[in-house]
């Protein structure tokens, strides 16, 4: 891994005293691509990040940072491999810039040559398929960059860094891995937070950006359905728990579209069904994973209620007793709250975009129906400014024909999902500078 890092931080400084961000981004792309095939290439998943987090972590040493490692805790009590970065800079302010490290129980069919053939064991034990679907891998390599071009930019700023190598974003529990292990106490708690994320509906070199509510919250539900098992060839003896599972699938859409203001987008989505052992045995029960997304806490309630409802409904008209009764479980470990920009931080940061990268090239987005827990840095009402804006990561050529055409090219947590390496890792390491340094100015 260190083949890929600059031997000092002092040697990055006086290499580059004289240049501006974007010459000293362009010196650096040949390694920092390299930095992210290598990482694209030995994905990991949440909870394992093992691999990535020495990565990142001996970069930052490398240029110059202190550097904690095994930084969160969970639920569980086990540790989170997440990375802080400190790098102090005179007096001013402290700025945290976040980027997650984590990949996606995929298996990557893009055919690129540096494709990730990476097989693990989930946390069920599980065999599966590993793939940086997410962009993860250009996230961790554009954090790297900035920690160089930063220290190349010392005379241009003042204050503190604080580089976070953020875990187990798929899963939405790092960032209260971190904040549970006294991030803040430990390190200082920061007065901005920035952060980006790739997309497939952006071209590489150009930005996208919204103020205020950016992407919805994002709730993980359990439900299970009980029934009474039997024998397949005698289904009025017991009570099929598949079938009044897909009646529950069916009905709780109709929360969305009867329940819910049509002006408060919302989504109710099922992401996984386990039941029964065998085609001819009727089972016992069945298990649903859900998540529900929205963008205030009166839908997401209204969710909750209409799915607690409806699973008492089903209960009911499948005339089972109260111990069969259906139960639904809000996991609070596993969501998140509303990503929300702060007005003021961000149109300041849109100004250094448009000065950086051209007008033409900063795009103003809708608000999105994903989720991220990188909110939950920003503590509850939003305590901390925080701005998360959206890097480009398409081939320009092939995303115009894709669009000519009235499609979409592969997006996130897709098995072909494909950054154009060069333009998205110089475009996302040249705005994070010039963002961090004009606010640290």
């Amino acid at each position: 891994m260190r083949a890929f890092v600059i031997p000092a931080f002092v040697f990055l400084a006086a290499a580059a005293a004289a240049q501006d961000v974007p010459s000293f981004v362009n010196s650096e792309l040949p390694v920092l691509v390299d930095i992210y095939k290598d990482i694209h290439s030995h994905p990991e998943l949440s909870h394992f990040e093992a691999r990535t987090s020495h990565l990142l972590a001996d970069a930052l040493r490398e240029a110059g940072y202190t550097v904690t490692e095994r930084v969160g805790k969970y639920p569980d009590g086990s540790q989170a491999y997440g990375v802080v970065g400190i790098l102090k800079n005179g007096a001013g302010p402290t700025l945290m810039i976040r980027a997650d490290m984590d990949a996606l129980p995929i298996v990557e069919e893009t055919g690129v040559p540096y494709a990730s053939h990476v097989t693990m064991k989930d946390r069920a034990g599980q065999t599966v398929g590993v793939m940086h679907a997410c962009g993860h891998d250009v996230h961790t390599t554009v954090l790297i960059g900035t920690a160089r071009a930063m220290v190349a930019m010392k005379s241009q700023w003042h204050g503190t860094l604080m580089l976070v190598g953020q875990p187990s974003e798929e899963t939405i529990d790092g960032a209260k891995a971190m904040l549970a292990d006294h991030l803040y106490e430990r390190f200082g708690r920061p007065d901005r937070i920035i952060g980006l994320h790739d997309t497939n509906g952006l071209a590489a070199g150009t930005v996208g950006i919204r103020s205020g509510p950016s992407a919805t919250s994002s709730t993980s539900i359990d439900v299970v359905i009980h029934g009474i098992g039997g024998h397949g060839a005698y289904p009025q003896a017991g009570r099929d728990p598949v079938t009044l599972a897909a009646l529950y699938i069916t009905q709780i859409q109709t929360i969305v579209s009867r329940e819910e203001d049509p002006q408060d987008p919302t989504v109710v989505t099922v992401g996984h069904i386990e039941g029964g052992t065998k085609r001819n045995i009727i089972p016992d029960e069945v298990k649903l994973e859900l998540t529900t997304r929205s963008f205030t806490d009166e839908s997401r309630d209204t969710v909750i209620r209409g799915l607690k409802q409806m699973a008492a409904g089903i209960t009911a008209s499948a005339g089972l007793p109260p111990e069969k009764a259906a139960t639904v479980t809000v996991l609070e470990d596993e969501s998140t709250p509303v990503l929300y920009n702060d007005p003021a931080q961000t149109e300041q940061i849109k100004a250094t975009l448009v000065k950086t990268l051209g007008a033409s090239n900063v795009i103003d987005l809708p608000r999105g129906m994903a989720s991220e827990d990188v909110g939950v840095f920003a503590l509850p009402k939003h305590e901390i400014p925080l701005t998360y804006f959206i890097l480009g990561a398409m081939d320009p050529a092939k995303l115009a024909a894709a669009k000519a055409e009235g499609k979409e090219l592969p997006g996130p947590h897709t098995s072909r999902f494909e950054p154009l390496p060069q333009p998205t890792l110089r475009t996302g390491v040249t705005a994070m500078t010039s963002v961090a340094m004009s606010l640290l100015q």
